[in-house]
């Protein structure tokens, strides 16, 4: 690899250093750091509700305040990862930690429209300071089989709190208010900056090339702040056809035969076309660059980031569908849908601990291989427990394989992407690694999405023309009202003429369209694990 990048490098991912020592002090707080982050991402969507009855907020503001955050996020995490190896990331992490606190705080005694949605995107400036760094932090720290133990705890941490972060938004605003959604990360943040400050030890890229790549930030966040906002807001505007009216910064999209989102998406791609070209041309001449080419010579880093991404694509979608149907079609609020996905945290969390005895038996992609198996066995029984009358509680337990499979999976995918990347490389490499889980999540949303409300649609369209004493215009109606709300809407069917009927024919159609979801779900993340089979040995080939 050394000579792929025509530099020293770091150790080798199985050696370690003379005068190595791990500092374990350090990695509770990255661990924080990770989870604040991915937390505040899943407590949202259950506050949100709360936020729209008590603050009056429209359709447009609410998708907003979900969607800044992502957005923001998704589009600095390459930009900022690389700023990390320029200036530092324990400073960079330390910086994210005070302006995701300091954001925290403003949305939280904020009361209009307006100022939440700020508020959301700072916090999504401060989020993509701090994840990309605690990757890049772990990199530089560790070596050897302690690297491995690392990354799991990592890994472990983001597939166990994405599921804490509903349970966890749910009793706070249950029991005090939403704002307490965003109050609970102030306390926090400061724990991690005491112990940023204290025990975490510093790291940047001495050699990098002075000068700034200002244009090639400029187009890579042109690029991804396009596509993730294609992903996301396809459902609202429509993927070809528009569906809604979409007007932002004070221009609107007037066309009524062509959806905006098919252009957001062609921006996205001629942008990133124009990064790559530049970036190659910048770094023949010896100039700085926003990330290096030759990284992408590696080929565990290529393979595993694009097998990251697909995997991603299926575990994030199954979390976006699962809550919908067992509030929509089951009955249950936001804090009994947080118990129920409990299961999937207390499985990535306990993964985390068997992974550093078993990777001393095996490779880390034998690892990895065996956590997607795990996923897909889960998945694929959610899917065939999923019913209308059927005991909710069964589903806890393929929701514990399925966490169990995530952290294994997460936790050593990303230790074998960045095994053979060099610690000054660490911040690019980690928010390059970052994004392509962000972009997979997304994309994973949108497609999952997309199956999940069509299936929904086509088969409630279905089942209520069999019923002769619905008329065409009320059956109408209540697709689009279960569609619009995807499925959020279906006990208040029960009000309307045959409402009985409707019901249990919207209840049987969201248990269809569920199950089709997850099916597809573990489709793709079959197609990551054949993706991880150009990953040979310990998932690292060197060129």
């Amino acid at each position: 690899m050394a000579e792929v990048l025509g530099e020293d490098v770091s150790p080798a991912f199985g050696a370690v250093p003379d005068g190595y020592a791990p500092k374990w002090s350090m990695m509770p707080f990255i661990a924080l750091g990770v989870a604040m982050i991915i937390v505040d991402a899943t407590i949202v969507n259950v506050a949100l509700p709360t936020m729209i009855s008590t603050l009056h907020l429209n359709s447009s503001d609410a998708e907003w305040l979900n969607s800044i955050y992502s957005l923001v996020f998704a589009s600095l995490l390459i930009t900022l990862g690389r700023l990390g190896d320029r200036v530092g990331r324990r400073k960079l992490f330390a910086i994210g930690v005070v302006i995701f606190v300091v954001a925290s705080l403003f949305t939280a005694l904020s009361s209009a429209a307006s100022t939440i949605i700020f508020g959301r995107f700072l916090q999504g400036i401060g989020g993509a300071m701090v994840l990309p760094n605690t990757l890049s932090l772990v990199n530089a720290n560790f070596y050897g089989k302690d690297r491995q133990i690392a990354f799991a705890i990592w890994g472990s941490t983001i597939g166990g709190v994405a599921a804490l972060g509903p349970l966890l938004g749910g009793w706070l605003t249950q029991s005090f208010s939403w704002r307490y959604a965003f109050l609970v990360n102030v306390p926090v943040g400061i724990v991690i900056l005491v112990g940023t400050i204290f025990v975490v030890r510093e790291s940047k890229d001495d050699k990098i090339a002075k000068g700034s790549d200002l244009f090639g930030n400029f187009t890579i966040i042109v690029s991804l702040t396009f596509l993730v906002f294609g992903l996301i807001e396809a459902q609202r505007y429509g993927w070809f056809k528009p569906t809604a009216k979409l007007e932002l910064l004070g221009v609107t999209w007037s066309s009524t035969k062509v959806s905006a989102i098919p252009f957001a998406i062609l921006i996205s791609i001629i942008a990133f076309a124009i990064f790559i070209i530049y970036e190659l041309r910048r770094g023949r001449t010896g100039k700085a660059t926003l990330i290096d080419t030759k990284l992408f010579r590696i080929s565990s880093f290529t393979f595993g980031n694009i097998a990251a991404l697909i995997i991603s694509l299926g575990e994030f979608g199954i979390l976006f569908a699962l809550p919908l149907f067992l509030q929509g079609a089951r009955g249950y609020g936001a804090l009994g849908t947080g118990v129920i996905l409990l299961g999937l945290a207390v499985g990535a969390f306990l993964a985390g601990g068997a992974v550093a005895p078993l990777s001393k038996r095996i490779s880390a992609i034998s690892v990895v291989r065996i956590g997607l198996l795990l996923e897909t066995v889960g998945v694929v029984a959610l899917a065939l427990l999923i019913s209308s009358t059927g005991a909710v509680t069964l589903l806890v337990i393929p929701l514990f394989v399925y966490g169990f499979g995530v952290g294994f999976a997460t936790a050593q995918l990303t230790g074998v992407v960045l095994s053979d990347v060099p610690v000054a490389k660490s911040g690019i490499g980690s928010g390059i690694s970052s994004t392509a889980r962000q972009v997979g999540s997304a994309l994973g949303i949108a497609i999952l999405g997309t199956v999940l409300l069509s299936r929904l649609s086509s088969t409630l369209t279905s089942a209520l023309s069999q019923v002769h004493a619905i008329p065409n215009s009320l059956a109408a109606q209540a697709v689009a009202t279960v569609r619009e709300s995807a499925g959020a809407a279906i006990p208040s069917l029960l009000k309307l003429p045959n409402g009985a009927a409707i019901h249990n024919a919207a209840v049987n159609s969201m248990v269809s369209a569920t199950r089709f979801a997850a099916l597809t779900a573990a489709a793709f993340i079959v197609i990551g694990l054949l993706a991880t089979l150009s990953l040979r040995g310990r998932g690292v080939e060197r060129k």
